[in-house]
């Protein structure tokens, strides 16, 4: 029961993202901003759903029930959520699921985009393992790891590319660490 109720939830709270980004996406082309990368984009919602249905049928063919260190992956969890949270908000209506660029547009380094270029990217790649591995749901955690490494392997050079070269992105983060732009230079003055 309690699986089913999480899985709701989270399922619930994709729902009402993808809401708030199609209202996004039709701000920021009204603007003339520019979508990048739609030929993966649907790979990639492929992929999340399948993670849905995956971890789903491993939990009940297999049996799975809560980890014995559900207390700590849960910590870990709600740690990701505030983190998407501060993301979303941090990028405000230039926040979506697609790769969509407003030309001239200032680059967001708030919140945890002052210390990570793509928390999001992060948040996420936590979550693919943190939530099946709380049921015990191994397979999937590992299989989408993977599968998410994949598709970011491809997402992140689009986003940048189109970030160069539709924005001031690269001169913002000239000299920087690629992913960790903020964190790391304070170590390399030492």
């Amino acid at each position: 029961m309690l699986f089913y109720l999480f899985v709701t939830i989270i399922v619930f709270q994709r729902a009402i993202e993808l809401v708030i980004a199609k209202k996004n996406e039709r701000w920021m082309k009204a603007k003339g901003a520019v979508e990048f990368g739609a030929e993966h984009y649907p790979i990639m919602v492929l992929i999340h759903t399948a993670f849905f249905i995956t971890m789903i049928l491993e939990v009940l063919y297999f049996n799975r029930e809560l980890s014995q260190f559900w207390v700590v992956l849960f910590g870990g969890f709600l740690f990701t959520q505030a983190m998407r949270i501060w993301a979303l908000k941090s990028l405000g209506p230039y926040w979506n699921t697609k790769i969509i660029v407003l030309p001239g547009a200032e680059i967001v380094k708030k919140g945890p985009y002052r210390y990570i270029k793509h928390p999001n990217y992060f948040i996420v790649a936590l979550e693919l393992a943190i939530i099946p591995l709380m049921f015990n749901a191994y397979t999937t955690a590992i299989l989408f790891t993977i599968l998410n490494m994949a598709i970011l392997s491809i997402r992140i050079p689009t986003e940048e590319k189109a970030l160069k070269e539709w924005t001031g992105y690269e001169t913002e983060f000239q000299g920087s660490h690629r992913f960790l732009p903020n964190l790391l230079k304070k170590f390399d003055k030492s």
